[in-house]
């Protein structure tokens, strides 16, 4: 691309090399004709985020932050942003005049994923089975109580659910646990938060409405096919992926995203083919 980038993203994590999130940024340059625009990855521990990102020269206007770095990059931030806060860790550094504003736009991600998995139905009201209780987990139950569903199942391992129950603090949605074997009677959507190896054996007892997996490689999921077998409607992790991609790059470069675009190449990068 040569000497005339003047501007600059990044994203940041460990490993890095199979991050997708250049494939969604770079064609979303192209499609807008941005072509002094320029996102790279760079690995990057969270011990390593802070002088990492302190020293990015001024063409840097913000970095995307994956494992393991996402608690670093809300600690280090000058601002935060709400939803962040209450997650507890963020996923985009935005350079202000103040210096970094932490946020996590992996709410949105996961709120476009459910919007296409549901068709626009309304999750008001209703209930919502979460597996996992990790660092993904916090975003999905942030972005299904702001959806307004009036009861949350955890399913996990172990009972982390009093990590969680400050998400629920000033909201009328109940919070539940059962464990990971147990077979909920009940949900109207289902977000798996956990690796495909933590729930094998257990697809079939699980996809008992419809499903986002967070996870999309290999695709699809043994989960999604339980899904799809059950004649359930199932998303995967890259629609998320993509969807939590827009926020970052309209923060970063002051335009709207060419979603159409971006999801395309992530798409065609994974060999992902399906209609929506």
């Amino acid at each position: 691309m040569g000497s005339h980038i003047t501007h600059r993203a990044a994203v940041l994590g460990s490993p890095i090399e199979h991050s997708k999130s250049p494939v969604l940024h770079n064609a979303g340059y192209k499609a807008l004709g941005l072509d002094h625009w320029e996102y790279e990855r760079f690995e990057c521990t969270g011990d390593m985020l802070p002088g990492l990102v302190s020293g990015a020269d001024e063409n840097f206007h913000g970095f995307s932050v994956t494992m393991p770095s996402k608690f670093a990059a809300l600690n280090f931030a000058d601002e935060v942003t709400p939803r962040a806060r209450a997650i507890g860790s963020a996923n985009t550094l935005l350079r202000t005049t103040h210096g970094w504003r932490a946020d996590n736009t992996d709410v949105d991600g996961i709120r476009g994923a459910l919007g296409e998995l549901l068709n626009g139905t309304s999750l008001s009201g209703k209930h919502a089975v979460v597996i996992g209780s990790g660092g993904t987990a916090r975003p999905a139950i942030w972005a299904l109580i702001e959806a307004g569903v009036s009861h949350i199942t955890v399913l996990n391992r172990s009972d982390r659910t009093s990590e969680l129950q400050s998400l629920f603090d000033e909201t009328p949605t109940l919070l539940s646990y059962a464990p990971l074997d147990s077979t909920p009677t009940d949900a109207d959507v289902v977000v798996s938060t956990v690796p495909s190896a933590g729930i094998a054996g257990l697809e079939a007892s699980l996809a008992i409405a419809p499903v986002l997996d967070v996870i999309y490689d290999p695709w699809p999921t043994p989960l999604v096919e339980a899904a799809r077998a059950a004649g359930l409607k199932a998303v995967g992790g890259h629609v998320m992926l993509a969807y939590q991609s827009y926020g970052q790059f309209e923060q970063f470069t002051g335009m709207e995203a060419p979603r159409d675009a971006m999801r395309q190449a992530l798409e065609e990068s994974l060999g992902i083919s399906e209609a929506v």
